[in-house]
C-alpha cells in the first residue's frame, strides 16, 4: 500500500513514537489525523505537519466513535491506523511498605494500553470495510507493544501484562480482518528516546543505551517510524510482532 494521498490516524501522536510517526506519514504524502488526549500538544504538532488533531480518550467507546467521524469528515476514510497511545507505570506487586499493587493502577494500564488499542482498531476496521479496496488491500493497522511483553522487569507487572495482551491479539485480529483485506501488525520497541526517558539524566540514558548489544544506544523515534513505513508498503507483513530493540533482552531490573 502506497502512503501518498491516504488518510492516516495516529493515536498518541502528540509526542514520542507517535509524533515521529505522524511526521513520517505527512512527509510521505499522507493526510494525518493525530488522536490524543493532550489537545494542546496534539494540535501544535498537527499544525506543524499540516494535519489535524482530534481529542479523545482511547478507552471511551463513544468518544472514539465521534473522533473517527471527525477524522473522516476532515480527510475522508482513513486507510492507516497506528496505535501509539499508552502509559508505562512502574509499581511492584507488593511494595516495600507491604501494601499490594493498587488494583485501580493495574486496571488503568490494561484499560489504556490494551482495551484502548482494541477499542480504536475495532471501530476503525468497522468503518473501513465499507470502502473499496485499493488493489489487494483496504488498509493497515499497526499496534505498539513492548519488549516488556517478553522480558517484563521488576515493577512492570501491569505494563507487561497490557503489552502482552497486544502481542496476543495481533494474530487473531489479523485473521479476523483478513477477509476484509485489512492487515494487522505489531511493533515491540526496546528502549527508545521518549518524553518519559528524557526525564532521566544523561548518565542514566547513556547507561540504558549501553545495555543494547548493537547499536549500543537508545532507539530513536524516527527508527520506529521507519519500521511503520516498511510495514505499510509491504503487503506480506501481516499478523506478526516485530521486536525493534537492537537485540536487547531485558534483565530483571
Amino acid at each position: 500500500m502506497q502512503i501518498e494521498g491516504l488518510t492516516a490516524i495516529v493515536t498518541g501522536g502528540a509526542s514520542g513514537l507517535g509524533a515521529a510517526t505522524a511526521s513520517m506519514l505527512s512527509a510521505e504524502g499522507a493526510k494525518v489525523i493525530i488522536l490524543d488526549r493532550d489537545h494542546e500538544a496534539g494540535d501544535a504538532h498537527a499544525r506543524a505537519i499540516g494535519g489535524r488533531c482530534v481529542t479523545a480518550d482511547v478507552t471511551d467507546e463513544e468518544a472514539v466513535a465521534k473522533a473517527l467521524v471527525q477524522a473522516e469528515s476532515a480527510f475522508g476514510i482513513a486507510r492507516i491506523l497506528v496505535n501509539c497511545a499508552g502509559v508505562a507505570p512502574s509499581i511492584k506487586t507488593v511494595g516495600r511498605d507491604g501494601n499490594p499493587h493498587k488494583l485501580g493502577d493495574f486496571r488503568r494500564a490494561i484499560e489504556i494500553n490494551l482495551v484502548g488499542t482494541f477499542n480504536i482498531l475495532s471501530q476503525f476496521a468497522a468503518r473501513l470495510i465499507s470502502a473499496e479496496p485499493l488493489g489487494e488491500e483496504r488498509g493497515v493497522i499497526v499496534n505498539t507493544a513492548s519488549v516488556a511483553a517478553y522480558d517484563g522487569q521488576i515493577g512492570q507487572a501491569a505494563y507487561a501484562a497490557s503489552k502482552s495482551g497486544i502481542v496476543g491479539l495481533t494474530l487473531p485480529v489479523a485473521r479476523d480482518l483478513a477477509r476484509e483485506k485489512i492487515r494487522v501488525m505489531t511493533i515491540a520497541p526496546g528502549i527508545f528516546i521518549t518524553p518519559m526517558m528524557m526525564g532521566f539524566s544523561q548518565a542514566v540514558q547513556d547507561s540504558l543505551g549501553q545495555q543494547v548489544p548493537h547499536p549500543s544506544r537508545l532507539g530513536r523515534p524516527e527508527e520506529y517510524a521507519d519500521l511503520v513505513r516498511s510495514i505499510i508498503v509491504n503487503p506480506m507483513l501481516n499478523g506478526e510482532v516485530i521486536r525493534l530493540d537492537g537485540a536487547i533482552r531485558m534483565g530483571p531490573r
